[in-house]
């Protein structure tokens, strides 16, 4: 009898330890919220109109807003602040709209370095009164239907082709984070990663994944890669954070930014962090692929590569495997990262010499 109830007991702590890991889509209200507020002020990053009835539905509703304080106030953030993209999402994953009050879930140290120089308490005031004035709760539980179908959808087509294990094992650091992935029906094409970390709660790595529809078939668009992609932004991102790594770094994403200058602003990498830690995580992603016997075609890399501007990727991704066969060396990705500078400045010593090499 003690043998067989110590069994159960067992079992039912690794079937809730399965739990708490499972992967499941969500909606967010505030991720909804700051999103559907980026729209109405005309931040193009939000004015995709792919989502079909959903789209329609935001902007009937709230365009009557358009020139709310609210909407003001947050319009004369973007040139100052750059507020935009990655930005937007970084608050809405700290806000908190329960109790029907938009309030601020962490200190506002915890935002990225964009949201230091904003007055948060005029933003906070103006986002209640937005939030009130339109009815916005009213309309996110109106929707809910809607959520819970593509969420449903989602998890069927997307979910089966990802692997959480493959991130601990990778970057060498222990899996306490926890996984969470929230569905943007305001992002359109787009998708972010982003972390945040709540006082007396694990880190929490997010992807946010953009709702969009194929024009003729009316379905929901997804891609496996860009759920896979935005998660390791939640790694990499931190390791440039490093003083020594953006020492280390600087001077190579600066060139590496120069070298592919078109295409990294038409993609909004105009920054060269951006474009070091996109690298870096473009890279992973293939490695990932390979790892996990999902390997595309050489067609990926290839736009990687002639598309999107970033032709050091075979070089980074040669790195990134080298470094997968020392991990008795390199605990961790961090521990590799000079190694990712050094490849990355090998790439531009080599290129620029041959660019500058005498014709004959």
């Amino acid at each position: 009898m003690k043998k067989t109830f110590i069994f159960t007991l067992f079992c039912a702590l690794i079937s809730l330890a399965n739990a708490q890991n499972l992967l499941k889509p969500e909606v967010s209200e505030t991720v909804e919220l700051m999103g559907i507020l980026s729209r109405i002020a005309g931040f193009e990053e939000y004015c995709d109109n792919v989502g079909g009835t959903y789209t329609a539905d935001v902007d009937a509703w709230f365009a009557p807003f358009r020139e709310h304080p609210a909407i003001s106030f947050y319009r004369s953030l973007r040139g100052p602040h750059a507020i935009g993209h990655e930005r937007v999402t970084d608050l809405s994953i700290h806000l908190s709209a329960e109790g029907g009050t938009v309030r601020l879930l962490t200190d506002r140290s915890a935002l990225m370095s964009n949201w230091h120089g904003v007055n948060m308490d005029t933003l906070i005031v103006r986002l209640n009164s937005f939030y009130t004035e339109t009815h916005f709760h009213d309309f996110f539980e109106q929707h809910r239907p809607f959520y819970d179908e593509v969420m449903r959808d989602f998890e069927a087509n997307v979910l089966p082709q990802f692997h959480q294990d493959w991130y601990a094992r990778f970057y060498g650091t222990k899996a306490q984070e926890r996984f969470r992935v929230v569905i943007g029906f305001t992002y359109g094409n787009h998708n972010k990663g982003c972390s945040r970390q709540l006082p007396g709660q694990p880190r929490e790595v997010f992807s946010i994944m953009g709702y969009r529809l194929d024009a003729a078939s009316g379905k929901a668009v997804w891609d496996a890669s860009l759920l896979i992609h935005e998660f390791n932004h939640s790694f990499v991102n931190p390791l440039l954070d490093n003083a020594a790594n953006e020492v280390l770094m600087k001077g190579i994403g600066q060139k590496l930014l120069l070298f592919s200058l078109p295409e990294m602003q038409r993609q909004a990498y105009g920054e060269w962090p951006i474009v070091i830690n996109e690298s870096i995580v473009r890279a992973a992603v293939h490695v990932y692929m390979i790892e996990t016997g999902q390997m595309r075609s050489s067609r990926a890399l290839s736009e990687d590569v002639m598309r999107h501007g970033f032709r050091w990727m075979p070089e980074l991704v040669t790195a990134l495997r080298h470094y997968e066969k020392q991990r008795d060396k390199y605990a961790t990705l961090a521990d590799f990262y000079p190694e990712i500078a050094r490849c990355l400045n090998d790439y531009l010593v080599n290129e620029t010499e041959r660019i500058m090499r005498p014709l004959r």
